[in-house]
């Protein structure tokens, strides 16, 4: 209905400009040609041509342009009063317009699919995505490894729906990934977590809509890794002040929050990137023991990868999917990203 009475009123308001153009056209120009026509006539009769001349440049200076700016505002005018009169007449007073509903979801359709992704930032900037597909099933577990800049965030964001993509499409459970209904379906973790001076049970539950019962906020913090620091604050009730806590106690409590939230998806862009290797693992298992849910990590460990079942390799046109052993085989870039992640980890056990 929605659509319908914008086509209508496009309508209205194209007929209105054409009206304007014809009277533009017609009633514009016709002092000048009543002059030109006449002019034997008037020459003959006393009018002298320098009175001539200065007729024709009064009509064309003054009177042409005061003409047309009032069939301009009469026209701009008119449409908004066509506009007006026809909202009058033809829609039902207290009848608000029937809200736009989500497309449902589509029963078994995977968590995400991408089909020819094409993403750049500005008309004339490389693509940072060009025909990407990528297909996540329900449950599944990806990891997205790259260099620095090659457009892992970016591909967050595309899922997000923080992005727009020029090409190609992205659907979450089936539906589009910026229509209501998707997202209902995802939830992104960035690598700024937010926390704001409220309790730590509201900061918690600010994605749900229902009230949170206390075991459920103790099981998410133990799960997630986020009971010491409940602990230490006072409990749940306790009151929060971002500004003390530290980068890595700010992404627990982001952790836990999205880990509380309905949407099945959860997309963590370099969430735990301010938590040791051992609390990383700690959440990175728990959202991915979420029953029902996807997880997607983009991941700066190669043990974010390790736990993974499969891991996306971003290498511009050299993309490629699969499992680690798969990429130590098929891609160059994820074996070379291995031995630098490794090489630290070894160093680190050692001493």
């Amino acid at each position: 209905a929605l659509v319908d009475r914008g086509y209508r009123t496009s309508r209205a308001l194209a007929r209105w400009a054409v009206l304007r153009v014809l009277a533009l056209g017609i009633g514009g120009q016709l002092p000048l040609l009543l002059l030109l026509v006449t002019a034997p006539w008037t020459l003959d009769h006393g009018v002298t041509p320098g009175a001539l001349v200065g007729a024709l440049a009064y009509v064309t200076q003054a009177l042409l342009p005061a003409l047309a700016n009032l069939v301009h505002g009469l026209g701009v005018g008119g449409s908004r009063l066509a506009v007006v009169v026809r909202r009058l007449l033809y829609e039902v007073p207290g009848q608000p317009a029937e809200p736009e509903r989500p497309a449902p979801e589509a029963p078994g359709a995977p968590a995400l699919t991408v089909s020819a992704l094409t993403f750049a930032y500005g008309p004339g900037a490389d693509p940072v995505l060009d025909g990407l597909d990528l297909t996540v099933p329900r449950g599944g577990h990806l990891a997205v490894v790259g260099p620095s800049g090659i457009g892992k965030s970016t591909l967050a964001g595309l899922v997000a729906g923080v992005l727009v993509p020029q090409g190609g499409d992205i659907r979450v459970h089936g539906m589009p990934a910026r229509s209501p209904g998707a997202v209902a379906q995802r939830v992104l973790i960035p690598q700024e977590a937010y926390v704001f001076s409220d309790s730590l049970r509201a900061n918690l539950c600010y994605l749900r809509t229902d009230a949170v019962p206390d075991d459920e906020l103790r099981a998410a913090a133990d799960a997630v890794g986020l009971s010491a620091l409940s602990d230490r604050l006072g409990g749940p009730d306790a009151p929060v002040d971002p500004t003390v806590l530290s980068a890595g106690e700010r992404q627990l409590i982001a952790l836990t929050r999205a880990y509380l939230s309905p949407a099945p998806l959860a997309v963590l862009d370099e969430a735990t990137c301010h938590l040791d290797p051992a609390a990383e693992g700690r959440a990175e298992r728990a959202f991915a023991a979420r029953p029902g849910g996807t997880l997607i990590v983009v991941a700066h460990r190669i043990s974010s990868a390790h736990r993974a079942a499969r891991t996306l390799v971003m290498d511009g046109p050299r993309t490629v999917c699969g499992s680690h052993e798969e990429l130590l085989a098929r891609s160059p870039l994820y074996r070379d990203l291995a031995g630098a992640w490794e090489v630290p980890a070894v160093a680190e056990e050692v001493s």
